[in-house]
């Protein structure tokens, strides 16, 4: 419940915050609260990318995307994260998710996460996700047509993210994936 209330409270102050555009880094400021820590009194490694969803709504409602997608009904979907831990972030510290868009495929859009404090980074997330419609998958070009961008030139997804993706791949909805240990 609490993390509902923080989504809400976010995405209601983004709205006032200053805008950025839709390749721009998303700077969130944050605080490490009691409902967000384990027994070890740090910051759980779970709430890592439930609080990371944070930084992505602030991204898109600052750049005007959040309107776009919501007046198309679209809804953002995870596929893939991996997160890789360096510093705890320890109860009361105050700490900023940077957030920024660094790719594209045919299926997916990239994020870079980071939990930055005192300009360190703590941990780094990537994020392979995609909007939905009710007819499907929403293409990069309705993306871009909607955000009113067009990529970087030299936005260039690098390669080891195309593989992290593919190797870390279930099978689509439409194919079995049966539980079995090998």
């Amino acid at each position: 419940m609490h993390l509902l209330l923080r989504t809400l409270l976010v995405l209601f102050r983004s709205r006032r915050r200053p805008k950025i555009g839709f390749f721009d880094t998303s700077s969130l400021p944050m605080r490490v609260l009691p409902t967000d820590i384990d027994i070890a009194m740090h910051l759980n490694n779970g709430m890592y990318l439930s609080l990371m969803d944070l930084g992505r709504f602030d991204l898109m409602v600052r750049s005007g995307f959040w309107a776009a997608m919501r007046r198309n009904g679209w809804n953002p979907v995870v596929g893939n994260e991996t997160i890789s831990f360096r510093k705890s972030l320890e109860l009361g510290q105050r700490y900023t998710i940077e957030t920024k868009v660094i790719g594209f495929d045919e299926r997916a859009s990239y994020i870079e996460q980071r939990m930055v404090a005192d300009g360190e980074i703590y941990a780094r997330a990537y994020i392979a996700a995609r909007f939905v419609s009710k007819k499907g998958p929403v293409s990069n070009e309705e993306i871009f047509k909607a955000a009113g961008v067009q990529p970087p030139a030299d936005l260039e997804l690098p390669e080891w993210i195309r593989q992290w993706r593919e190797d870390g791949a279930l099978p689509s909805t439409r194919r079995p994936a049966p539980h079995t240990w090998s």
